[in-house]
C-alpha cells in the first residue's frame, strides 16, 4: 500500500488517535522500546533526565529494532510505547503500518553514529580482513570456480591462507535486530560485490533486481548462530571461546575493551575517530522514534527529548560519548536539535 493511500484511509482512524491520545495521560512515565545497540544511551539519558526532579524517569526497554518498531507502530494511547530506538532507519513498510494504526506523525531524531565490529576475546587471534572475506564467511551460498554453491567454507584459512585454521564460529544478531539489517548491508551485500559474485548468481537462476537480497542471506549450517538481541551475552561466550567472533555495535566494544578486540576491515581499526570521520567502512547513524501525539499527554516527553540532544548528553565530550556513542558533526546535531525543539514530523516521502 502506497503512502499516500494508507493516509487518504485515515479519516476514521484520526478521529479515534485522537480519543485514544487522550487515554495516555492516565500514563505520567514515559515508555521506550527498541534496539538493544540504542538501549545503553537511552538508559543513560533516561537516568540523567530523571535526576532532574521534574518528571519521572522513564522506563527502557530493549526488545530489538523490529521488535520495538513494531510496538511503536501498534497504535497511540496509553498502551503503546512512546519513543523507539532504532540502529536503522525506519522501513516504508513500518512508516505504513503506523499509519493505519492511526500515527501519522513520527519525530525521527538522529541520536549519533555507531560501528558494527567483528570482535573476538582479546587471547584469541588478530583479525584483518576484508568485506569478500567476511561474505565468503557468513554467507549461504558463494562463488567457487564460476559456479555458485552452498559455502563449503569451514575454516578461515580454506578462504584467504593467510588467516588462521580456526573453525569459523560466529554469534550475531537476529534477523529483528537493526545490527543484523545494518550488517547485511554494509557488510554482506558490499562484500558480495567485492567478490565479484554478481554474474554467478544471476546465472544461478536470480533475477537481476533480487542479487542485493541473495548476497545477504547468511548460512544455516551451525556456523553462524543467533545469539539473540542481547549483546552482552555475546561478550560472555566470546570470553568462553577465544576462537569465536561475535557481532555487535561498538559501544559494547567500548564497554568491554578489557575482554574483547575487534577485527581490523579493510585496513581501518573500529575506533572512535575512523568512525566519526566514516573511514571506518561499517558505520551508521543511530536513531529515536517519538509518536507525537502522545506528547503532551504524557508527561515530560519533550523535555526528555531536549535532555537527550543536549551538548552535555550527546556531544563529543557528552556523557553519552562515555557509553560508546559517536557524535554528530555540530551542524548536524543543530539539525537535530531544532527538530526536537519544533517535533518537526518525518517527510515520510524520504523512507524507502
Amino acid at each position: 500500500m502506497a503512502l499516500k493511500t494508507s493516509f487518504a484511509a485515515l479519516g476514521v482512524a484520526a478521529v479515534l488517535a485522537t480519543a485514544v491520545a487522550g487515554a495516555a495521560e492516565a500514563r505520567d512515565q514515559i515508555r521506550i522500546v527498541g534496539s538493544s545497540t540504542v538501549f545503553p544511551f537511552t538508559t543513560a539519558a533516561a537516568e540523567a533526565f530523571g535526576k532532574l526532579g521534574a518528571f519521572k524517569t522513564p522506563i527502557v526497554e530493549s526488545t530489538g529494532t523490529g521488535g520495538g518498531l513494531k510496538l511503536f507502530c501498534g497504535g497511540v494511547g496509553v498502551d503503546s510505547p512512546d519513543i523507539t530506538g532504532a540502529s536503522r532507519r525506519i522501513k516504508k513498510s513500518e512508516v505504513e503500518t503506523c499509519a493505519a494504526n492511526g500515527i501519522t506523525e513520527i519525530v525521527e531524531v538522529t541520536i549519533g553514529f555507531d560501528g558494527i565490529v567483528f570482535a573476538n576475546a582479546k587471547p584469541g587471534p588478530a583479525f584483518d580482513v576484508d568485506k569478500a572475506i567476511l561474505w565468503k564467511a557468513l554467507a549461504a551460498k558463494v562463488v567457487v570456480d564460476g559456479k555458485l554453491v552452498d559455502n563449503p567454507y569451514k575454516t578461515w584459512n580454506e578462504i584467504d591462507a593467510k588467516l588462521p585454521a580456526n573453525k569459523i564460529e560466529v554469534l550475531g544478531p537476529p534477523p529483528t535486530s537493526g545490527t543484523r539489517d545494518a550488517f547485511n548491508e554494509l557488510v554482506m551485500e558490499k562484500g558480495c560485490e567485492e567478490a565479484h559474485a554478481a554474474d554467478a548468481i544471476i546465472a544461478s537462476g536470480v533475477d537481476k533486481k533480487d542479487v542485493g537480497k541473495a548476497c545477504m542471506k547468511i548460512r544455516e549450517d551451525g556456523i553462524y548462530v543467533e545469539a539473540g538481541e542481547n549483546d552482552n551475552l555475546i561478550v560472555q561466550k566470546l570470553v568462553a571461546n577465544p576462537n569465536a567472533f561475535g557481532i555487535f555495535g561498538y559501544s559494547f566494544l567500548e564497554e568491554n575493551a578489557d575482554k574483547i578486540k575487534g577485527a581490523t576491515i579493510e585496513g581501518v581499526k573500529p575506533e572512535y575517530e575512523d568512525i566519526s570521520s566514516g573511514k571506518y567502512g561499517v558505520s551508521r547513524s543511530l536513531f529515536i522514534y517519538v509518536k507525537k501525539a502522545h506528547v503532551g499527554t504524557v508527561p515530560g516527553i519533550q523535555e526528555f527529548l531536549t535532555e537527550y540532544t543536549s551538548e552535555k548528553a550527546m556531544g563529543e565530550n557528552g556523557y553519552l560519548a562515555d557509553k560508546g556513542l559517536i557524535a554528530l558533526p555540530a551542524p548536524e546535531a543543530a539539525k537535530v536539535r531544532d527538530i526536537v525543539a519544533k517535533l518537526t514530523p518525518l517527510d515520510t516521502a524520504s523512507v524507502k
